[in-house]
């Protein structure tokens, strides 16, 4: 145990030598010189086809305008400045012209209501919100007319009249008029700045009350950056990525901003994830991450295409392929064996088939593949490994910037979350609690001291609310949230997590909540997959008016019953689902069952469907 504890100690102080004394200002002035023409930032924005843009050196010259007209907005070091907007170029500016004023960027979920909006405004202490269009001006009209002093920077929308409104092009103007006539100026802010400055406050999306802000500095992020780039095997050369997922989101920043301010990656931005899958078959990126759900579209996606081809020989030699891929990756887990026969099936089903099917999606150029943000079903894992691709789940929050357990290159278990990242300790606590130390723990929430000491003990030790299990070879697995086990009237502990994943890897089931906590047996609440469900009603010859229609129809309701007989059979009796209910409508952020990052919000489903909880348990 010593010895294990030196090897993390040491993995630690090697990776703080690198980015000791340093701060993003420093990385991105680095990398701008190192990686001056190439490109940085790309978005389809303000041009008819193709995408927009900047190059390293254009990306940290445009920053230090964004950061200057802050200056001229009065922004002050230590303030903190709002963002809202989709994934765009200008998003990244304001982010780092933000710490170049040595003030502090804060991305806001654009799904937040304007109740939760004007909450984190008053929270934050929030001087500038810097706004895309339309809609996120109307989400912010709340906190605005609450908070006066707040001025805002309007990328897209009309400028209202009145002195608090400028335009993004104004705030350039002004940056760049102010760093003619004071050179000096943003030095004098950029010395005040160190590793253990606020480096951005991120609202956690929050699937209970209102959101905390969690306190990320300038050390944290680095060295996150740095060991997950290890841990993924990443670290030596840039990469092509996709930027798609909400840049409050923790590992889109860790990903989408501080790994390529350091490491001169370039970043391909959408506005939309629906258009996701069709990027991918454009950028071909060389690292891509997605969360659970989208690599869960992929496989079903893949299912239909197989379920609809009416020649029983391409769906065999498709599915032997895959059996293939999957025999390959399973021989470079650890404690798998690579064969030579092993190894030649595979290459032939590469050829055959697979190394198409991988073209088409888009991931035929993807050296590192990740999942994390919520429990990847285990069955998706070896779906996708069945096209020969290695799914690295991983597992972190935002209190602790992002990965601290990664499967990667250098080791990896399907069905786990990986080992500890370099530097950082990770045991159970007495009740199965994953606690967690080391330089990425956030030093706390934002003016909330109270939450603080009840997330990092007197140890150092960070209580993450999940629970786990690590294996002697030292993989971490997570069973489900602390605070979401289902314990039934009978006394039984048990892990809903692990239910909905069986439930959902039906094609037909979008989404599914299992139920059960104080009551006598489990029940679920399931929607249709939206994309699936129709193609598999037109091949059955069904005619159908919407999803509502769909569900119920008794020979979609038999597919989703057969789903879930297939998820018991799997199932201990205690955790089998006894009675389920077909939902008319799906579930996503904007309806408020999901976060932005499509978890679950388990107290708005129970709250929502009340009546339909309390009818199957009648």
């Amino acid at each position: 145990m010593n010895a294990a504890n030196d090897q993390v100690l040491a993995e630690r102080a090697r990776i703080q030598e690198l980015v000791e004394g340093r701060t993003l200002i420093d990385s991105l002035a680095e990398t701008a010189q190192r990686y001056a023409d190439e490109p940085a930032y790309s978005d389809r924005n303000g041009v008819a086809e193709g995408w927009r843009t900047l190059t390293w050196s254009q990306t940290r010259e445009a920053a230090l305008d964004v950061a200057e007209g802050l200056a001229a907005l009065g922004v002050q070091p230590g303030d903190p400045v709002a963002v809202m907007a989709t994934n765009r170029i200008e998003h990244v500016l304001a982010d780092m012209g933000s710490v170049h004023a040595a003030a502090i960027p804060m991305s806001i979920y654009n799904t937040l209501s304007p109740e939760q909006v004007s909450y984190i405004a008053e929270h934050s202490g929030a001087k500038v919100a810097i706004l895309e269009g339309e809609d996120h001006l109307a989400r912010w009209k709340t906190a605005l007319d609450s908070e006066p002093g707040i001025k805002v920077v309007l990328i897209e929308a009309d400028a209202p009249a009145g002195d608090r409104y400028t335009t993004w092009d104004q705030l350039i103007e002004a940056g760049r008029a102010r760093r003619s006539e004071n050179p000096g100026e943003l030095e004098e802010r950029h010395a005040a700045v160190t590793p253990e400055t606020t480096a951005t406050i991120l609202y956690t999306s929050g699937t209970t009350g209102n959101p905390k802000g969690v306190v990320l500095t300038h050390h944290n992020v680095q060295y996150e950056a740095v060991s997950t780039l290890e841990a993924a095997g990443l670290a030596e050369e840039r990469q092509t990525q996709i930027s798609y997922l909400p840049l409050a989101h923790i590992a889109e920043r860790i990903l989408g901003v501080y790994g390529p301010q350091m490491q001169g990656s370039h970043q391909y931005c959408i506005a939309d994830p629906s258009e996701l899958l069709a990027t991918l078959g454009e950028v071909h990126p060389t690292a891509f991450f997605g969360v659970p759900r989208v690599w869960e579209k992929i496989q079903t996606g893949i299912a239909a295409k197989l379920a609809a081809d009416p020649n029983p020989d391409n769906v065999k030699m498709v599915q032997d392929s895959m059996a293939a891929g999957l025999a390959w990756v399973e021989a470079q887990e650890v404690g798998g064996t690579m064969t030579p026969a092993v190894e030649e099936a595979y290459q032939q089903a590469e050829a055959a088939i697979l190394g198409f099917l991988k073209l088409l999606l888009g991931l035929d150029q993807v050296r590192w593949a990740g999942s994390a943000s919520a429990p990847m079903p285990v069955e998706t894992t070896r779906f996708m490994a069945g096209l020969g691709l290695k799914v690295y789940d991983v597992y972190g929050m935002t209190e602790t910037c992002g990965a601290v357990t990664a499967n990667g290159p250098g080791g990896f278990r399907m069905g786990t979350v990986g080992r500890a990242t370099p530097g950082m300790e990770v045991v159970l606590g007495e009740d199965g609690e994953v606690l967690v130390r080391g330089p990425v723990n956030t030093p706390g929430y934002h003016r909330q001291s109270d939450a603080t000491r009840a997330l990092v003990d007197a140890d150092g030790w960070l209580h993450t609310g999940d629970i786990g299990t690590i294996d002697p070879d030292g993989f971490v697995s997570i069973v489900d949230r602390k605070k979401e086990l289902i314990i039934t009237s009978a006394g039984k502990n048990i892990a809903p997590s692990n239910i909905e994943n069986y439930l959902k890897e039906s094609p037909i089931v979008g989404h599914a909540m299992a139920i059960g906590d104080s009551r006598p047996y489990v029940v679920a609440v399931l929607t249709l997959d939206g994309e699936v469900a129709p193609i598999v009603a037109q091949q059955m010859g069904l005619e159908f008016t919407d999803l509502a229609d769909l569900a119920s129809r008794p020979e979609i309701r038999k597919l989703v019953q057969d789903a879930v007989d297939k998820a018991n059979e799997r199932l201990s009796r205690p955790e089998q689902v006894k009675a389920f209910e077909l939902l008319g409508n799906e579930w996503t952020a904007e309806s408020e069952e999901l976060t932005p990052t499509l978890k679950l919000k388990r107290r708005v489903v129970n709250r929502k469907y009340s009546d339909i909880v309390d009818a199957l348990y009648a």
